[in-house]
């Protein structure tokens, strides 16, 4: 991989950023290509002199697209939305990225899709996430899919999420208390990524899904969270219908929950049985209480000069 030109699209987002760092650690030289290109930016710091290039690129345009692919030796489509435009984000921008990159030539492509992508899905993420794999498989067979779990890291929008609403309220609702995830940490998935674009004669034309070593309810995370942040809270499961109202409430600024975000939570988003993983791409698994602690801390009564959790 060293002296290689790896273009990311949404290299400057949360997984980005990660990709990015593993992939300069390994030596290549990497094109952010990104709509956002402000976002983008906190890229800058990471790798060494030389390493970065930045481009402006929405994937839904093909001709930014082409010309963001344009020299490059290998591609990673990293782009999703949780809200918006679902089939343009992750059908026609993922198909615009395969189709551009063979055109190109590269020898690699991963694109990074999600557990849940299924055409029968009960929503619309899950929906055109499995347009999208469908999309890039056909234009690039050789195309590596990588479908994570929920990821957590430092700055991501699910462990702090639950967290700042754990250390608010007294009573916590949990929508969805019973369906299933398994988190997996983003270094992981970055690293997984960073080895299947290298090796595309081992990993191309393959599906993995990655998650975490444990699998846990909604209800067990915001509780392992509490724990972990020294808050003793109650938890109420909300019943399905209450559920359903605050979702259909989900295009008001500030909404919890929109109502394709609860019909995903209508399956557990965990790694289906024998389906290769992380262990196949070489990486092990990070179990969360390994990690999260050392950001966390910030949510409990006294931040970080709050004493240890004790079990």
């Amino acid at each position: 991989m060293k002296d290689s030109l790896v273009t990311v699209f949404g290299g400057g987002g949360f997984l980005g950023r990660h990709v990015a760092q593993m992939l300069m650690e390994r030596g290549a030289r990497v094109r952010i290509a990104q709509r956002d290109l402000a976002s983008a930016m906190r890229v800058q710091p990471l790798g060494g002199l030389g390493q970065k290039q930045f481009v402006a690129a929405d994937i839904r345009k093909p001709q930014n697209v082409a010309r963001a692919i344009a020299g490059s030796d290998m591609v990673i489509n990293l782009v999703g939305v949780l809200n918006g435009d679902f089939e343009g984000s992750h059908h026609d921008g993922a198909a615009n990225v395969a189709k551009a990159a063979a055109d190109a030539g590269v020898r690699a492509l991963v694109h990074v899709s999600a557990i849940g992508a299924d055409p029968q899905s009960p929503s619309a993420y899950g929906r055109s996430k499995a347009a999208g794999e469908a999309a890039v498989n056909a234009a690039f067979p050789q195309a590596t899919i990588i479908r994570p779990s929920i990821l957590f890291g430092p700055e991501d929008q699910f462990l702090n999420r639950f967290a700042q609403l754990i250390s608010s309220l007294p009573v916590v609702p949990v929508i969805g208390a019973e369906t299933k995830f398994q988190p997996v940490f983003v270094g992981d998935v970055a690293q997984a990524i960073a080895q299947a674009v290298d090796k595309p004669g081992l990993h191309g034309g393959k599906t993995y899904e990655l998650g975490g070593p444990k699998q846990l309810s909604m209800m067990e995370l915001n509780r392992w969270i509490a724990k972990v942040i020294g808050r003793q809270r109650s938890f109420i499961a909300m019943p399905a219908s209450v559920a359903s109202m605050i979702a259909g409430l989900g295009f008001l600024p500030g909404a919890p929950i929109t109502r394709d975000q609860y019909a995903m939570l209508q399956k557990d988003n965990v790694v289906s049985t024998g389906a290769p993983g992380l262990a196949e791409l070489g990486v092990n698994a990070t179990p969360m209480e390994a990690v999260a602690e050392g950001w966390l801390i910030r949510y409990r009564r006294h931040g970080r000069f709050a004493g240890r959790v004790k079990d």
